[in-house]
């Protein structure tokens, strides 16, 4: 079994405004579907969430887990 790459931080929580996770950017029908997508929708779901995060008008209290792996590598 193969592991399905996914843009989940765990920060779960869906902006109303924009409908889109301010965690991961997905949707949540792209949520519920995820695991059921094609390799090839999943990458194109992928591909917009950069563009997706700037239409996001706050950003999550907590540090996320992607925040917190930057910031170990001396990234931020």
């Amino acid at each position: 079994m193969t592991a399905i790459e996914s843009p989940c931080i765990l920060v779960c929580s869906i902006d109303m405004k924009t409908g889109f996770c301010f965690g991961c950017g997905r949707t949540r029908d792209e949520i519920s579907a995820w695991l059921t997508m094609t390799p090839e929708a999943r990458r194109s779901v992928m591909a917009a969430l950069p563009a997706r995060f700037e239409t996001v008008e706050r950003r999550p209290r907590r540090e996320t887990r992607r925040t917190r792996m930057a910031r170990e590598r001396g990234v931020l």
